[in-house]
């Protein structure tokens, strides 16, 4: 046997050693190791919980603004992304997109495959009705019969789409959410019946699929759409409306058709050169990117709660094995009388430290588990999941702050004096 497989055989068992030690170390005082780990505990919690929520929103929102179509792009006249505080006079004062912009689109895109536009009511939430049954809060708006085709996400699953004539005829019918049509019928089919929608009646002809990830509309998870005939909606809808645009490109070429819309609206809202663009875009891709962004600021946030929450972990563990050294004094010279040598005290305490932190952290992320399955199962809209490298993130944490924090008790019952510590009482 050569001395390299001997001085493996003789670590492992030293290990092992340390390990039953540190075992028993936890069995014999079980209530001080369970205050000790308890920050471990909480930290890792907060951060494994928190990862958990935001990994199920990341998966929701990503599968929601992909379910509109990753080869399109949104035209608005105020920002698309985020704000904060209170828009400057400019975006204020903007004018809203017209019909004549969409069709200034449509003439001059010549990479866009099709397009659409959509037009929405002014202000304040939209509600319909059937008989006793109402839900408030829809989505509803009018569009072209392009709608079905340049959004991925208006498939219709029961009944059709309204066609171009009965848009140009301004016909009194509409194609409803998934969610909308239980809320109001129940079990019952909601094909020809009529429906109330902000004062004014249509007749059910079709019935979308509910998309993935967060729905179709203002209720989050809810499929609350209600899309009749652009036509039908301006003769019902007087005054100041708010237009949206959405182009499909052709196979990749997003970038030249975003390009030449941007140059159909300028010419078409007669903004002078030079000058900025007095409306916004986003398409798939960025929307992720800017929600990446958003959920990256909540993470670091996060992740300094949880640094906190672990450093007054590892000073309790520091504590408790300075406290632990004292009272084992005795032990230590036993131990060096015999023969251990300093690195023996140092790896048996710093195994103890990081035994105590990495239980934390294993029992932290057990509870964590237990959490995100239970907001899965209380909220269905938001697939919260725990993904493997949390875990290992966790755990690797909480043992890096058991090796840190253990390493001065360590040193120094390492550094104590054998024939002093036989004499301690």
């Amino acid at each position: 046997m050569t001395i390299l497989q001997k001085t493996g055989m003789t670590w492992r068992r030293d290990f092992g050693e340390n390990i039953l030690m540190a075992l028993d170390t936890l069995r014999t005082n079980k209530l001080r190791s369970g205050l000790t780990m308890l920050g471990v505990i909480i930290a890792v919690i907060t951060l494994v919980s928190v990862v958990a929520i935001l990994m199920g929103f990341d998966r929701n929102v990503q599968e929601s603004v992909r379910s509109f179509g990753t080869n399109t792009a949104f035209f608005w006249h105020r920002p698309t992304g985020p704000t904060f505080g209170r828009p400057s006079k400019e975006i204020r004062m903007r004018k809203p997109f017209t019909f004549e912009d969409f069709r200034a689109v449509k003439e001059a895109c010549t990479a866009c495959v099709k397009a659409t536009v959509s037009v929405f009511p002014n202000r304040g939430l939209s509600r319909a009705r059937y008989k006793g049954e109402e839900v408030i809060g829809l989505d509803y708006r009018g569009a072209t019969e392009e709608f079905f085709s340049v959004y991925a996400n208006a498939v219709v699953k029961e009944g059709r789409a309204f066609t171009a004539a009965e848009n140009l005829h301004r016909i009194e019918i509409a194609v409803i959410g998934e969610d909308l049509a239980k809320g109001l019928f129940g079990s019952l089919s909601p094909l020809d019946k009529e429906i109330t929608v902000s004062g004014h009646n249509f007749l059910v002809i079709g019935v979308f699929e509910k998309p993935s990830g967060s729905g179709g509309g203002p209720g989050g998870g809810t499929d609350n759409r209600v899309v009749i005939p652009y036509w039908t909606f301006t003769k019902m809808h007087h005054g100041l409306l708010n237009h949206g645009i959405r182009i499909e490109a052709a196979e990749g070429l997003l970038p030249e058709a975003i390009d030449e819309t941007r140059v159909a609206l300028r010419l078409s809202r007669k903004v002078p050169i030079g000058k900025p663009d007095n409306f916004d875009y986003t398409t798939a891709e960025a929307t992720i990117q800017q929600f990446h962004d958003i959920v990256g600021v909540v993470a670091l946030v996060t992740s300094i709660i949880s640094s906190v929450g672990l450093m007054i972990g590892g000073v309790g563990v520091m504590n408790i094995m300075l406290v632990s050294v004292t009272e084992r004094t005795r032990e230590i010279g036993i131990r060096k009388a015999i023969g251990a040598r300093r690195r023996d005290i140092i790896l048996q305490f710093l195994t103890e430290a990081m035994f105590l932190t990495v239980t934390g952290g294993i029992i932290g992320v057990i509870i964590s588990w237990g959490l995100s399955t239970l907001i899965r199962a209380a909220v269905p809209s938001l697939p919260s999941y725990v993904p493997p490298w949390s875990v290992v993130l966790a755990v690797g944490v909480s043992a890096s702050i058991g090796l840190f924090f253990g390493i001065y008790p360590a040193v120094k019952a390492a550094r104590l004096d054998p024939v002093d510590a036989l004499r301690h009482e």
